[in-house]
């Protein structure tokens, strides 16, 4: 990366990490008001989308429009064309809204930088314990003012490996590796927020984390973070931009134990 990069990087680094928190706070004022929400169901019934959804991801939006215009944006909400940008923000304003419209904690902000199609700004904001995770490349992972490292797990059996899924994925295939996960003296949680989660193992809270399918705008801050924490994360990109991808992200002994046991294989 060049001197001229690392600079304009590094201001956009900064400008997401207030972005992330100015969107929670307003992601918050809806939440403590949840029982009023417009609520639409996307694509199944499992799959749902609130007024704040929306509102908290046009305030990012303008955010980012007014202080960078030349980036692109990509929101899980209202999309975004990318095509030619060099750097591109992937935005989910709630991720784990199902949790969020229930009255449970584990949701959060997400969002992500891109400079010539390699992330380099993960920032993951948790408005409930007011927790920060950022990472930009190279500057290592941190949790407001602290930095983190992956778990130093060498066996599956040695922590909680967090887990997640969806409807676009056949429930077989998660079973199966489920079953291979516990036959080897490992656990695992599912919250409702892989993004959170992620972020959970980037600190070092879990393991690892595993998904067969996984959002752009959900699994790329987690990935920036494991990569600054020390840890490994298999080749989500450039595909994953476009259609989604698996995420598989852990230090390089409990990577290596997951892989082994996933079904259809992974880069």
């Amino acid at each position: 990366m060049s001197s001229a990069s690392q600079s304009e990087t590094d201001a956009r680094y900064r400008y997401a990490c207030d972005v992330a928190k100015a969107a929670a706070s307003r992601a918050y004022a809806f939440y403590q008001q949840r029982e009023s929400l417009v609520v639409e169901h996307k694509k199944d019934l499992q799959d749902v989308v609130s007024e704040a959804d929306r509102n908290v991801e046009e305030l990012i939006k303008t955010l980012v429009a007014e202080r960078f215009p030349d980036d692109a944006f990509l929101g899980e909400e209202s999309g975004g064309d990318v095509e030619g940008a060099r750097y591109v923000w992937v935005v989910d304003p709630i991720d784990g809204t199902s949790c969020f419209l229930n009255g449970l904690h584990n949701w959060c902000v997400s969002l992500a930088v891109l400079l010539d199609g390699e992330a380099v700004i993960g920032v993951v904001y948790d408005p409930n314990h007011r927790e920060m995770f950022h990472a930009r490349q190279g500057q290592g992972a941190w949790v407001n003012e602290t930095r983190v490292q992956a778990h130093p797990a060498q066996h599956l059996s040695e922590g909680v490996l967090g887990v997640g899924t969806s409807s676009r994925i056949p429930p077989e295939t998660l079973l199966s590796f489920l079953s291979a996960l516990l036959q080897q003296g490992g656990m695992f949680i599912r919250t409702g927020s892989g993004a959170l989660m992620s972020a959970w193992a980037a600190a070092g809270r879990l393991i690892g984390y595993y998904e067969p399918h996984m959002n752009p705008w959900d699994s790329l801050p987690g990935l920036v973070l494991m990569r600054e924490a020390g840890g490994v994360a298999n080749n989500y990109l450039p595909d994953g931009l476009k259609k989604g991808n698996p995420l598989l992200i852990a230090n390089a002994a409990i990577y290596a134990q997951v892989k082994a046991l996933l079904a259809h294989p992974i880069d």
